[in-house]
């Protein structure tokens, strides 16, 4: 399938980069914007502003509509439930009230952390109950996309990993600060377990599976489970710096004053939807990792 005209908001964060990329070599005309305008190609828009969004797409006339922005950030979003949910959840629904509007598929990236965690892996059949404020206005966009727009797809990631050092502001980077520190021990939590996704492959697997034209749900991750001290390992390992950094593995509740928003033990999901259609284009996190990483080892700290 063919479009002439893709939107794409949310640009400005870890995966704008790589979705804007990979679907600007697709298609001619795909109009990148955030509320945050860090690069040259991102026009302004704030999905929460519902005049805003609906004077842009009276001009731009979308007949695709990639949705990416959100706020992300948990311990954010539970000291500002207004904002989360005026951003996660509305946002939403303005963005599909206009993809109705304009008739124009619309992807919605949503996110394992819409589980409780009860179980130790979740496929497109287990119904989310959502823990924090994060999940549970991630998961209101999901059904109200679901609920209102034929064509639509929402995809969920896991563990994001993507954005280089400038933009990812997840477990990868914030290990990597610490080296770059000069930290000789880290401490990673042991008590949580999940499925790395890998920016660039989730970007191309959303470029497939809509131009497939199979409307639906899909969890889309690395393959692959595993836990926070395992990355870590795996990343110290990539890095060659097993031997200089030791490892103490800790409970959540060490870092419980610093990340005090609740989070599910297990948030590892099943690639089943796409498995079954033919259509996951997710690698194994390890092999993603050790790609991303190369972004990161010019940053390293020179040895004295």
């Amino acid at each position: 399938m063919s479009y002439n005209r893709v939107l794409i908001t949310g640009a400005g964060g870890m995966l704008g980069g790589d979705v804007y990329r990979t679907f600007s070599k697709e298609f001619n005309t795909v109009l990148a914007t955030d509320i945050d305008t860090n690069e040259e190609w991102i026009d302004h828009l704030d999905v929460r502003d519902m005049a805003a969004c609906t004077k842009l797409c009276a001009s731009y006339k979308p007949d695709l509509i990639l949705h990416l922005a959100a706020l992300t950030d948990l311990e954010y979003c539970e000291n500002n439930k207004d904002n989360a949910w005026s951003t996660n959840a509305l946002g939403t629904q303005y963005m599909a009230d206009l993809a109705l509007k304009y008739d124009a598929p619309l992807a919605y990236i949503s996110t394992a952390g819409i589980f409780d965690g009860e179980k130790e892996s979740y496929t497109e059949a287990d119904t989310p109950r959502p823990i924090n404020q994060y999940g549970k206005s991630k998961y209101y966009g999901e059904q109200y996309l679901i609920d209102n727009v034929p064509q639509h797809f929402v995809f969920r990631a896991g563990w994001m990993m993507g954005g280089g050092p400038k933009k990812d502001k997840k477990f990868i980077s914030k290990i990597f600060s610490q080296i770059a520190d000069g930290k000789k021990e880290l401490f990673i939590v042991d008590d949580k377990s999940g499925t790395p996704t890998y920016t660039k492959d989730f970007a191309k697997g959303m470029l497939s599976t809509i131009q497939s034209g199979s409307n639906g749900l899909f969890n889309q991750v690395c393959t692959g489970s595993t836990d926070r001290f395992e990355v870590a390992e795996a990343l110290l390992e990539v890095l060659d710096l097993s031997n200089q950094i030791t490892l103490t593995r800790v409970s959540s509740d060490y870092f419980k004053e610093s990340y005090f928003a609740n989070r599910p033990e297990s948030e590892i999901l099943i690639n089943a939807h796409l498995n079954k259609l033919g259509l996951n284009k997710m690698r194994d996190w390890k092999i993603c990792l050790e790609e991303y990483l190369v972004e990161f080892k010019e940053h390293l700290p020179v040895a004295s």
